[in-house]
């Protein structure tokens, strides 16, 4: 509970990125899925940093909560960092919410331990200077040399496969106060 009373900063967005992006999701959110967003909306744009799980069955849509949750961070000119446990998973999403995030501005970049050399060093420069919003990748993001211009928002899925160091590692990568949520499967 400490946690959760950290100071942190308000991330509130003008709406429109999380607004177009729900405009173009071929299903309308679930009942379920709007609550959560409402709950999660109200602790990003609060002072108090965010430390919130979202826990559903696979399946059932907190992919998308989790998108219009950084899209809602980026909106408030901060980044994202979706971290999962492994390389096709990160791939999946970076298909997956580069689909949904189609007709926005939105930049989405993909760091695992496969990504070397110049396609690394690319990555990371585009990151640290801002022109890389949403930040999806493996451990690899976590990684020395891994450096954000502004991370607001950190979203881990599957947390129960990361450790508490390893979570703590990729929020110390925020120069201010970063907010998190979790997701994980019931």
């Amino acid at each position: 509970m400490h946690m959760k009373r950290t100071r942190g900063r308000s991330l509130r967005g003008d709406g429109s990125l999380v607004k177009s992006i729900g405009q173009s999701l071929p299903y309308q959110l679930t009942a379920a899925q709007r609550e959560a967003l409402k709950e999660i909306f109200a602790d990003m744009g609060s002072e108090d940093r965010m430390l919130r799980l979202l826990q559903g069955d696979v399946g059932s849509g907190k992919t998308v909560v989790a998108l219009l949750a950084l899209a809602r961070a980026v909106e408030a000119g901060a980044q994202g960092a979706l971290m999962v446990p492994t390389e096709i998973l990160a791939r999946q999403h970076l298909a997956g919410i580069g689909k949904l995030g189609d007709g926005t501005n939105l930049r989405i970049g993909l760091l695992t331990g496969r990504e070397k050399g110049k396609a690394r060093d690319d990555i990371l420069a585009r990151l640290q200077v801002g022109e890389i919003d949403i930040l999806i990748g493996t451990h690899a993001i976590f990684q020395e040399g891994v450096a954000f211009r502004d991370l607001g928002l950190v979203v881990i899925d599957e947390q129960h496969r990361f450790g508490v160091h390893q979570r703590l590692a990729l929020q110390d990568k925020a120069a201010r106060t970063a907010d998190l949520l979790v997701m994980t499967a019931t």
